[in-house]
């Protein structure tokens, strides 16, 4: 699997898209010295591209949050899947990375992370031992992963002792009746968590939730429904505590939030009150790139919220086609589909507008512009009979939920503010 030197000097050719086939192909490294820019038709459409600015904007705006609040980060990497954006944030003083499954935890490992949080469950006992060969190759990695229940917990011991693992470090999941995986009650969450502490092999480190996928934007809804969530994992820490499970710790670890309510989770856990000291660990993944779509509206929550100071985070995300046909006086057809850009949350949004041969710059979209529906390789743009939108114009689309844009792409353009191209960065899905 890469490491970040072994990226840099891969070479870049026409067998990625979005790579102009044109040019004679160079590596990762050379990227930034090719003089290619966006707006001079330097790149083949549609391309993805990740303005530089928003990205350092957005990572020095959530770490200013992390170190306010007393949290740490340990950014989820499915969101990107490129190591060279992990070795930034964990440059940018990440406590380490946050995964969904092997092939990930391999690529966190080897982009530097010192701390790998699987926040999910290792689901049978092959990748169960392919984790603890993992942990018993990089001894100085701590490895962190969950379990919600003794079917669970059975085939993850299977696993690790078949591969020889050292003692793993496990958090019990809390979830919510309805919900996703995790416990679904007080009770057999502490059951499960005297089960790992009385398991040689495993250490009993924490316990965790997840409680993205149940913020609404709606404000009193979402305080009382995380606040209350947090409260129960809260009691079961304490009560973990209170009979010795966490034997051994220099620190009981308290996981949740996503990019969502990470506000809300601090606010909730920070009134723990343990027998050693507690490290709330945040996941956020989404905030580095941002959206303009969902998690705008969620950032906006936390605004009203009074959590953010300053400007927000930016879209860094964009994907920009081309018109091809304006076939009727309400619609236009660009080169912008499902291969190219997620739509499980929102479809993608007009951001900016512009002319070759006219435009020095891209102007914004204008705000009536909306896409209504995509194929594989097209997109359906709804505009007005009177807007002057010509075939051969481009737009540049912001999308709603990065992770299942950046999952299309296996190279992703840096840019300037200008359109020039800074880097590539390499996607591993």
């Amino acid at each position: 699997m890469p490491t970040v030197d072994l990226i840099l000097a891969e070479r870049l050719d026409p067998s990625f898209k979005g790579f102009p086939p044109e040019r004679a192909a160079f590596t990762v490294a050379e990227a930034g010295a090719q003089d290619l820019r966006l707006l001079r038709g330097d790149l083949p459409m549609p391309v993805a591209v990740l303005r530089e600015s928003a990205l350092r904007h957005n990572a020095d705006w959530l770490m200013r949050f992390v170190a306010a609040s007393g949290a740490s980060l340990s950014p989820h990497g499915k969101t990107t899947n490129a190591p060279q954006l992990f070795a930034e944030q964990l440059r940018d003083g990440a406590w380490g990375l946050t995964v969904a499954n092997v092939h990930q935890a391999r690529l966190a490992v080897e982009a530097g992370a010192r701390r790998v949080l699987m926040a999910n469950q290792l689901a049978s006992v092959g990748d169960a031992a392919r984790w603890g060969a993992l942990a018993r190759a990089h001894a100085d990695v701590r490895f962190l992963t969950l379990t919600d229940s003794p079917a669970q917990l059975a085939l993850l011991v299977e696993g690790l002792v078949r591969a020889g693992a050292p003692r793993t470090d496990v958090l019990v999941e809390l979830g919510t009746p309805g919900g996703r995986t995790g416990c679904r009650d007080a009770a057999s969450a502490i059951a499960l968590a005297r089960e790992v502490a009385a398991t040689p092999s495993l250490r009993l480190a924490g316990v965790e939730a997840f409680e993205g996928l149940n913020v609404s934007n709606d404000a009193a809804r979402d305080a009382a429904f995380v606040g209350a969530w947090m409260r129960a994992l809260l009691e079961l820490a304490a009560a973990c505590d209170r009979e010795g499970l966490f034997a051994g710790l220099d620190e009981v670890l308290l996981s949740a939030g996503g990019s969502a309510a990470y506000d809300l989770v601090v606010g909730g856990l920070g009134g723990a009150a343990l027998s050693r000291p507690v490290r709330i660990v945040l996941r956020s993944g989404c905030y580095l790139s941002h959206d303009d779509g969902m998690y705008r509206r969620h950032v906006a929550a936390i605004a009203a919220r009074g959590a953010v100071h300053g400007e927000p985070p930016r879209g860094a995300l964009e994907v920009w086609a081309a018109v091809q046909s304006r076939p009727e006086p309400d619609r236009a057809i660009v080169t912008l589909g499902r291969r190219d850009v997620g739509t499980d949350a929102d479809l993608p949004v007009p951001k900016w507008w512009f002319r070759p041969g006219r435009d020095a710059r891209p102007a914004p979209a204008p705000a009536h512009w909306a896409v209504f529906g995509h194929n594989d390789q097209h997109g359906y743009l709804r505009v007005d009979a009177e807007d002057t939108l010509e075939v051969g114009d481009w737009i540049g689309f912001g999308v709603s939920h990065p992770c299942t844009t950046f999952d299309k792409w296996r190279l992703v353009w840096g840019i300037d503010d200008d359109g020039r191209v800074t880097r590539a960065i390499r996607t591993y899905f």
